[in-house]
């Protein structure tokens, strides 16, 4: 039993050997591409090290609330300010060229009298409230029959800017302004009602403060290394499945798996010898992305990965996914009738359950509808339980229903093409 097991993985070693191109770039692609993912969305994970961004800010207003603005902007660790062009003011429709066009990513067009309408208007509703209230009209000294209008402060977007990047600008805009306007309202009540009486604490009272979890009373921060290691060891991983069907469909076109059928050994031997090969192989690769985030990351200016503690679950988690992947594999191959009927639809699911598990899109941030399928995905089983490891701190007791998922889906894909094996074969 041994023995044939043996030499079905030595069977597979040598179909392995004969291509080295294909094992090689089996190899070196997922380190390239790990590398590459990992460098582009490094900024994103970094304090104070972001690659800003530059906007374009036109004032027209030329008063406090532009100037507040302005320095909020230039204060940003998000946003470069851009204001003129040659030493020369941006107008609005250069501006809108230049977004339009997608030269920048957006303008801001400040529109002119801003500061000086929005203190009129908060003198008018302060002063209205400090009248109802019964004090004299003494105290309402400035005129309030002036009708002031609505102001319009213009956000011009790329059109192939995100929708969350809009979002996020304009809460972000809209949240400064709105400090402009709450500050202005304490200073008119102050001068309304006497500066020396009346002082107003203009501090927020209400802060924000993150709790970041700890081990050995050292905060883990969440960086680009930790969310992209595992995601693309994975995609990686599951990308086994091609050149495990294709081999596969190899073997019934050439008439390998005939011959191999006519010596005393059962097909689950074959599977067998296939499972331990490719698993290595599995394996291999993920040890080969560990190294190099650990040691060639921090010389490309990334942050290197902690698996201090971590590398045997890690492990365990590798092991479960290249069975998951490995199932998979040899259920295409075992259906699939050519080479042109693999690779593609190979190529297409795996990409498939790599979009629904989270892999290029939290799953958080998909529809409701998507967040429920992405539950069945094992590529989204295989990532929470990294994830569980590196940046949640979880024990194996933690990683079970993971790794059970994970087993399942290997057992189930492998008794499916057995079972189709087996059922073809009676035809």
């Amino acid at each position: 039993m041994l023995y044939k097991l043996w030499m079905s993985v030595y069977k597979e070693f040598l179909l392995l050997k004969r291509d080295m191109g294909g094992v090689v770039t089996l190899f070196l692609m997922p380190l390239v591409l790990i590398i590459t993912v990992t460098l582009i969305q490094d900024s994103t994970y970094k304090k104070g090290e972001q690659v800003k961004i530059p906007i374009l800010l036109v004032d027209y207003d030329n008063g406090k609330v532009s100037k507040t603005l302005f320095d909020n902007l230039k204060k940003s660790d998000v946003f470069s300010v851009v204001t003129a062009f040659n030493n020369k003011k941006i107008t609005e429709a250069e501006a809108k060229e230049a977004v339009f066009s997608g030269k920048y990513q957006m303008a801001i067009i400040i529109p002119s009298h801003l500061s000086r309408d929005l203190q009129a208007k908060i003198d008018q509703n302060v002063q209205k409230i400090v009248s109802s209230l019964g004090f004299s009209d003494s105290m309402a000294t400035k005129s309030v029959a002036k009708i002031v209008n609505q102001k319009e402060v213009k956000l011009y977007f790329d059109p192939a800017v995100q929708l969350s990047f809009r979002s996020g600008v304009m809460n972000a805009i809209d949240k400064m302004i709105s400090q402009i306007e709450t500050k202005s309202i304490y200073t008119s009540f102050q001068d309304e009602l006497g500066g020396e009486n009346a002082q107003f604490e203009q501090k927020s009272f209400i802060t924000f403060k993150e709790i970041i979890p700890k081990i050995n009373d050292k905060e883990i921060l969440p960086n680009s290394v930790q969310h992209n290691v595992p995601a693309w060891t994975l995609f990686a991983v599951f990308f086994i499945v091609i050149p495990l069907s294709i081999n596969m469909v190899k073997e019934k076109t050439q008439g390998t798996f005939v011959r191999l059928r006519t010596n005393p050994v059962s097909n689950r031997i074959v599977l067998a010898g296939k499972t331990v090969m490719y698993l290595i192989i599995c394996l291999i690769q993920f040890y080969m992305m560990i190294a190099v985030a650990i040691f060639l990351f921090p010389h490309l200016g990334l942050p290197p990965l902690n698996v201090e503690g971590n590398l045997i679950l890690m492990s365990i988690v590798a092991l479960f996914s290249g069975l998951a992947a490995i199932g998979f594999g040899i259920l295409l191959g075992t259906i699939a009738k050519t080479q042109e009927q693999s690779a593609p639809f190979g190529a297409t699911s795996v990409i498939i359950l790599a979009a629904i598990g989270g892999v290029w899109v939290p799953v958080f941030a998909m529809p409701k509808v998507m967040q429920v399928i992405a539950q069945s995905s094992p590529m989204n089983w295989g990532l929470e339980a990294f994830y569980d490891v590196l940046l949640r701190n979880g024990s194996l007791l933690d990683l079970l229903p993971e790794l059970f998922l994970l087993f399942l889906f290997f057992i189930v894909t492998t008794s499916l093409a057995l079972l189709y094996d087996k059922k073809k074969r009676a035809v």
